[in-house]
Order: structure tokens, then C-alpha cells, then sequence
């Protein structure tokens, strides 16, 4: 018979997570394990619940690692033990409901990772009420041809616009080429509402950075120099990388919160699952106070309902 696959016990907290093949090489260009993996996720507990706390959660697995295919799983992964907490979601367009990771302990991201699970994508809601989001997302998309300079302008342009409002941004690396910026909000307003007051947002950052932002709708219309504001990122089912997410490239890039001075010379490329956990240890979790900075968007709403009668709503998205 042939021999079981090696694996190693991993205990977090209360729980214990049997991790399968925990020298398979995830990340080629690092030579990072799936054991690597874990381990980062392991380093920076707090924060990743933190960013994951009671939201659906939209899971990017990878099988054998990123030289085989990704699998973007709403559906919790079978064989879940009991004590991993989903959510129930109703998708209108399929007809269709779904029971997504709902995070609420680190010991449901390790078994997650064991999954196979590189990348996690929460909704902007959690479970009390997943129609109101909590969580208002300002995503900073540069086009094929932008350069990350342009990227820490138009944030800074972003900042700026923040400040005025009296809201509170917390930063942070996309992982990949971008920024994201997560303002905190009071859960009482839909996804349609909530993406109303970010295009508006979105409208006055390019109001003030014409050669740098753009709202454009349409992809082949917008400048590929030009960083788009992606307000899209509201709507309902619309999700990206949490804080402390590992990304599916090579060599093993993080979505990381970052200080707003650090913005001007943070690199992107240098926040991978070798270097983060030093910074975690160092610095903790630079998003823990979120929940302590809500904004009302009320002003925003406002902002919305002026662009909507000079004729510069937002454009149609299916959910």
C-alpha cells in the first residue's frame, strides 16, 4: 500500500489543524512552502482574524501551489470540522445561496490554509447584517502603463480628501501593484448607497488629480497611465484582499497596512510572508483601531445625490 502523505499537527489556540503536505512548494520564486504559509499566517493572528472577523469570506485556494490552477471558492471547502463558522449568502442572480468562511478564531484561517487557501477575499459586511456594509473600500488601480509613483499621489490626493471629511483612513499595500484604503462606517446603509457615496469620493479625488486619477467606467476609455478610483469595490459580492492576505504571486507578496507617512516610500514589493512578520512583531496590527474611527456618509450622500443632478451618476453594475 502506498504510504499516507507527510503531515504535521499545528496547534492554535484551542484547536488543533493537521496540515497535509507541508513541504509542497507553494511560491516558486521564494521555493515557499505550504508549512511557510502557515506559519505566516500563524505570525500575524490578530491581525488577520482582525480583518476577517464575522465576514463572508471568499477563498482563493491554489491545490499544487501557483503552478497549478486557482480555484475561487465562495462555497466552504467539504469536510470542515464543526467548530469552523460559515455565514449563508443568497446570490439573486443565480438563485442560489452559498455558506461562506465566516471567520471568527485563527484556527478557521489555518484550516483554510490547509484547504489550500493562499488568498482571503471578505465582503465589506459581516454576518449581522451582510446587506449593510460596514466597511467603505477605496481601491487605487493603476493602469498597464501607471507607475507606482502615480499610485502614491493620487493617495496622498486621497488623504487630503479624507481629512476634509473628518473620516479616518487606514492604508494599505494591495499586494500587487495597487493601494487600498478602508474607512470604517456605520452599518446603515445598502451596497447601492454606499457605492453612490464612494463614486462621489472617487469623483473629487479626480476632480483634484486630473492627470493622475480617473473614475472611467470603461476600461479601453481610461488613460493607462492614469490610476483608476475603483468605487466598484462597494458593490454588493465585490471583494478584495484583506489586510495581511498573502497574494498568489511568486514571491509570496502580502497585502499590508501601512502608516499614511509611510505611504511616499513604502514598497510594495518589499512586504512578503518573510519580511511582514518581523514588522508585525515590531509594530502590531496598524489597522486594529478601525472599529474605534466610524464615519457617517452622510456628507458623501450628499455629494452623490449633487453628482446625480449634474447628470454624473455611476455607472450600472450587475451584483
Amino acid at each position: 500500500m502506498p504510504s499516507a502523505p507527510p503531515s504535521v499537527e499545528i496547534d492554535v489556540d484551542d484547536k488543533v489543524v493537521r496540515v497535509t503536505n507541508p513541504d509542497r512548494v507553494y511560491f516558486p520564486e521564494s521555493g515557499a512552502t505550504k508549512l511557510d504559509l502557515v506559519e505566516y499566517y500563524l505570525a500575524v493572528g490578530d491581525g488577520i482574524v482582525n480583518a476577517l472577523y464575522e465576514r463572508p469570506c471568499m477563498l482563493h485556494r491554489f491545490p499544487k501551489g501557483l503552478a497549478g490552477d486557482k480555484v475561487h471558492q465562495k462555497r466552504l471547502p467539504a469536510g470542515a470540522p464543526p467548530w469552523v463558522e460559515t455565514v449563508r449568502l443568497f446570490f439573486p442572480r443565480w438563485g442560489r445561496t452559498a455558506d461562506e468562511l465566516c471567520v471568527t478564531e485563527l484556527a478557521s484561517v489555518i484550516w483554510a490554509v490547509q484547504m489550500s487557501t493562499v488568498e482571503f477575499h471578505p465582503w465589506n459586511s459581516r454576518r449581522a447584517d451582510t446587506e449593510k456594509p460596514d466597511e467603505w473600500r477605496i481601491d487605487l488601480d493603476p493602469g498597464p502603463e501607471c507607475d507606482y509613483a502615480t499610485v502614491q499621489r493620487v493617495a496622498g490626493v486621497v488623504h487630503e480628501v479624507l481629512d476634509e471629511l473628518g473620516a479616518v483612513g487606514f492604508p494599505k499595500t494591495s499586494g500587487s501593484k495597487g493601494l487600498h484604503v478602508y474607512v470604517r462606517i456605520p452599518p446603515e446603509h445598502g451596497f447601492a448607497d454606499v457605492r453612490r457615496a464612494a463614486h462621489a469620493f472617487a469623483r473629487e479625488v479626480e476632480r483634484r488629480a486630473p492627470d493622475d486619477a480617473t473614475t472611467e467606467w470603461w476600461k479601453k476609455n481610461r488613460d493607462p497611465h492614469h490610476v483608476f478610483v475603483d468605487y466598484n469595490q462597494n458593490t454588493r459580492d465585490h471583494t478584495i484582499a484583506a489586510a495581511y492576505s498573502v497574494r498568489g504571486l511568486p514571491d509570496a507578496r502580502v497585502s499590508t497596512p501601512i502608516a499614511w507617512d509611510e505611504v511616499d516610500d513604502a514598497d510594495p514589493r518589499d512586504f512578503t510572508i518573510f519580511t511582514v512578520p518581523e514588522r508585525y512583531a515590531r509594530l502590531g496590527d496598524l489597522h486594529a483601531t478601525i472599529d474605534d474611527e466610524v464615519f457617517d456618509l452622510a456628507p458623501l450622500l450628499e455629494w452623490a445625490d449633487r453628482e446625480e443632478r449634474e447628470g454624473s451618476a455611476p455607472a450600472e453594475t450587475g451584483e
